[in-house]
């Protein structure tokens, strides 16, 4: 039972207001019988800084930019990166590269099977339609036209665009027109909540026009969560959560800091493994793998010298066309993965370029070369029992045989797509990679190690099954959910910005209808 009168409104406290949490807290505040507390670690004024709405830049994801938390990583032995995640309300669909791809059918039936039929294809698309708002596609079975996410897809009529694709389909891979319609990989546009040069993330999307129902506060961080024991011999119950401004009560907390955060917030508060938390000091309140076996797409870009190529330098959108396919498809010893595992995103400019927020003023491009279903599994740890420390962030990437099989035909067929008789007039080499690399996989490995990156779409780091219900109840307690990628169990097959946003819609409606 909560310390609050039966009467009283329930108070849902919602922290993290980023993808899921922002259209959370937003749909949450409409039910009369419920406060609304929504707090963000980062900033959280009514409007986004003019630089992060400018779709032609990735200047958010800056190490030294203030929203964004660049968190220390280990990607394989001897690769370290700093991992850009947003610090600001909107999180990280606020410096994203506005990519907003559907998971797919086949994604959404493997977690079905752990989560429940609520997670199915079919049960997912009237939520997945009702939440956007397709300006090129409008209404229909398959897409919504009334939803506060606009989705467009950037003209594939530029130079780069319309050779990208020829040399796809030179390649024999098939179209794809639309890559939220759930059907077979191919090359086609990037759907995007980059509209009309803008990116619009969750909070602006969302936030709106509910900002007199809900209480938001900005430069909160949560510490950790607070429990009560039980006089009558139930499981502990989350009371509120401690923060950097003081204590918040609650008779809910739902955790929606994203799949790094929320599981550093978790073990925080005794939620993980009990060897790791007795070995930092925490006591436990319940026993569950927090961190253990988190999942991501590692990438690795590719640069090559342009040719006789028309490039708008004042672009504004990042990645406007993507291949997706089967790596079997390139190397038939490979296990055939229907879904795709494989993207092969063009940049509209160099990376450099974008993370800048500059024009395009040089002889290059890039195309970005994912790893869609990696195999191998992450871990996400405490350095301290300080909630002010960084947690420890271990990748694991390309350890097994076989992701560094895929890996290679991916690199190799984004090589046979820059040297296609289509792109013969704009290809004029590449910058790092030569033929020895390409020719000898351990040479290969070694270009692919040195280059090595992430796609940011950290998922499974508190998963349905092993840590949560298929509603995001935390196993062992009571009043406490998780509400953003960490419950997933696997990463969606494409970037996960839009599934992202499908969890605070979906746990929501849980939430309204069951009042749990």
């Amino acid at each position: 039972m909560s310390t609050r009168e039966a009467a009283s409104p329930i108070r849902t406290l919602v922290v993290g207001g980023g993808g899921a949490g922002a259209p959370l807290a937003a749909r949450l505040c409409t039910d009369p019988g419920r406060e609304v507390i929504l707090i963000e670690a980062g900033p959280a004024s009514a409007r986004t800084p003019a630089e992060l709405l400018d779709g032609g830049s990735l200047s958010g994801a800056h190490p030294e930019h203030s929203a964004n938390w660049a968190y220390p990583a280990t990607l394989r032995k001897g690769r370290d990166a700093l991992v850009a995640r947003g610090r600001i309300l909107g999180g990280s669909t606020a410096i994203n590269g506005g990519y907003f791809v559907r998971a797919t059918p086949s994604d959404f039936s493997n977690w079905a099977r752990i989560g429940g039929r609520a997670w199915s294809y079919e049960r997912a698309l009237p939520i997945l339609r009702d939440l956007e708002n397709d300006l090129d596609l409008g209404s229909s079975p398959l897409h919504g036209s009334s939803g506060p996410v606009r989705v467009a897809r950037t003209s594939q009529a530029g130079d780069a665009q319309r050779l990208f694709h020829a040399a796809a389909k030179e390649l024999g891979f098939r179209d794809e027109p639309d890559k939220n319609a759930g059907t077979a990989p191919g090359v086609g546009p990037v759907p995007s909540n980059i509209v009309a040069g803008a990116r619009i993330n969750s909070a602006e999307a969302y936030l709106e026009g509910v900002r007199d129902r809900l209480d938001v506060r900005g430069d909160t961080r949560a510490m950790r969560v607070v429990f009560e024991t039980s006089k009558i011999g139930g499981p502990p119950r989350a009371i509120g959560v401690e923060t950097n401004r003081g204590f918040i009560e609650a008779d809910e907390v739902v955790l929606a800091c994203g799949g790094i955060a929320t599981p550093q917030v978790l073990m925080l508060s005794g939620i993980g493994p009990s060897t790791h938390l007795h070995s930092i000091g925490i006591p436990v309140v319940a026993d569950l793998p927090v961190g253990t076996a988190f999942q991501d797409h590692p990438n690795v870009p590719l640069e090559w010298r342009t040719a006789d190529l028309v490039v708008d330098g004042e672009a504004g959108y990042g990645f406007p066309t993507a291949l997706n396919f089967n790596s079997a498809d390139a190397d038939p010893s490979l296990s055939p993965r229907p879904d795709g595992d494989i993207e092969i995103l063009l940049a509209a400019k160099p990376l450099g370029a974008l993370v800048a927020g500059a024009r395009h003023d040089s002889g290059t491009l890039d195309v970005l070369v994912a790893l869609q279903e990696h195999t191998g599994r992450g871990r996400i740890t405490l350095a301290s029992e300080d909630p002010l420390v960084p947690p420890r962030i271990e990748y694991h990437y390309l350890e097994r045989d076989d992701d560094r099989a895929r890996m290679r035909a991916a690199v190799r067929t984004a090589a046979r797509l820059l040297r296609s008789r289509a792109m013969a007039s704009a290809f004029a080499g590449f910058t790092t990679l030569d033929d020895h690399a390409l020719g000898d996989d351990g040479s290969l490995d070694e270009w692919i190690f040195d280059h090595l990156g992430t796609a940011l779409h950290t998922s499974a780091s508190a998963p349905m099954g092993d840590v949560v219900d298929g509603f995001g109840r935390v196993h062992g307690v009571s009043g406490l959910l998780v509400a953003d990628l960490s419950i997933l169990p696997t990463t969606p097959h494409r970037g996960p910005a839009n599934t992202a946003i499908f969890i605070g819609e979906f746990m929501a409606r849980h939430l309204l209808h069951s009042g749990e």
